[in-house]
């Protein structure tokens, strides 16, 4: 590392660079702790994992066997090993002897995003149900029409406390914590709904997976989705920097405002010539309508770009940059993909066909600069860097699961 510290110093090594080959090492460096052990409950497989978003401090699971879970990862439960080993263990568990319980497997567990005293957990067995952590009861049920595949909480929500959930149903549902019912469903998909985020730019804006192949924008304030994703709409790599799009920006619309003011002169020009001085003639300002008046249809709604997928398969996994940027989706068809928010663009950036998962959604996570993203595949976790465009920029495989 300190070859490539003084290369960059002398200048023999660019930036970006030096920034991937630092976190190439560092990502290579990972592996299982021996100092950590989490004890789990559960007799299942885990389907969902979730530290709190305010301290960072607890983690939330759920499994197959119907049961969930918080942990303390900063504060152990007991010492072994001379003081080395640190065990955590669960501070609660909520099982098939609980009162509340779910019948079937938990799919899906997610904190309340700005405060650890509640949380959300949805289930096969159709429900959705929110837990007051301190007293481990739940607080509010909300029946849905099937299975419940993913929920989501928006981190930024000022002004609504809703749950997105994506069920086998082919409409998107919002569930209103704070009247404890249904605020409206969201229409589109032809398909169950596999996962659903909320954009980390907006509080109204939700972005939805579906078993179709289409990923689906929606704006929460009005009916239908305004935007569909299509894999074939592209653009090579990320946008161009602020200043250049900008100078780009401004050149265009001095050329089109110097046009505008050549042509409303022609306009005038003409009027004239066909009113003689300009005088007004009546009935001059009436519009005349021929046939049925032609309603201008909203972009994602249109017939061509409503039915546009982006995968071939379902889609079962979405995860949007921290800056709201960009989102990484990962579908049934073994592909993963990276399109730019703004202009609804796949970025082509070629990444590794993978194995994954297929018939329940998969948690994808990215590190705080979105610069990596983890994708779990089967048995092992593979990172990669997500805006280089050199063949699948795969930095690593992290092993430890034994199924």
């Amino acid at each position: 590392m300190w070859r490539e510290i003084e290369k960059r110093e002398s200048g023999g090594l660019r930036p970006r660079s030096f920034a991937s080959r630092v976190k190439s090492s560092r990502v290579a460096s990972l592996q299982l702790s021996n100092h950590k052990d989490i004890v789990s409950p559960h007799k299942g497989s885990v389907n969902s994992l979730q530290v709190d978003l305010t301290e960072g401090r607890y983690l939330l699971s759920g499994a197959s066997d119907a049961s969930a879970a918080v942990y303390d990862v900063q504060q152990p439960q007991k010492l072994e090993g001379g003081g080395l080993i640190a065990k955590h263990r669960p501070l609660f568990v909520i099982d098939k002897q609980h009162e509340h319980r779910h019948k079937y497997a938990i799919s899906s567990a997610i904190w309340y995003p700005i405060d650890t005293g509640l949380f959300v957990t949805g289930s096969y067995d159709h429900y959705i149900k929110v837990w007051d952590t301190n007293s481990t009861q739940v607080v509010m049920n909300f029946k849905m029409p099937g299975k419940v595949y993913s929920t989501s909480m928006s981190s930024l929500a000022t002004s609504h406390m809703l749950i997105a959930a994506g069920t086998e149903d082919v409409q998107v549902r919002l569930c209103d914590i704070a009247s404890g019912a249904f605020a409206h469903t969201l229409s589109g998909h032809r398909d169950g709904v596999m996962t659903v985020q909320w954009s980390n730019s907006s509080e109204y804006v939700l972005v939805t997976g579906g078993c179709d192949g289409a990923i689906r924008f929606w704006d929460i304030r009005r009916a239908g989705c305004f935007r569909v994703l299509d894999q074939s709409h592209s653009q090579l790599g990320r946008r161009p920097p602020l200043l250049e799009r900008f100078a780009m920006t401004k050149g265009s619309t001095s050329r089109s405002l110097s046009g505008g003011q050549n042509m409303s002169k022609a306009a005038v020009l003409s009027r004239k010539s066909s009113h003689g001085n300009g005088t007004k003639h009546p009935g001059s300002n009436r519009i005349s309508v021929k046939g049925p008046i032609k309603h201008r249809l909203h972009p994602g709604m249109l017939s061509g770009q409503d039915r546009a997928t982006a995968h071939y398969g379902a889609v079962t996994g979405l995860k949007v940059s921290e800056d709201g940027m960009y989102l990484f989706s990962a579908g049934s068809d073994s592909r993963l993909r990276l399109w730019d928010i703004e202009s609804g663009c796949n970025t082509l950036v070629n990444f590794e066909t993978v194995r994954l998962q297929t018939n329940k959604p998969i948690r994808l996570s990215m590190c705080e600069d979105s610069a990596l993203v983890f994708v779990p595949c089967m048995t092992v976790v593979k990172v990669y860097d997500t805006f280089l465009l050199f063949p699948y920029d795969l930095l690593g495989e992290l092993m430890g699961q034994l199924n």
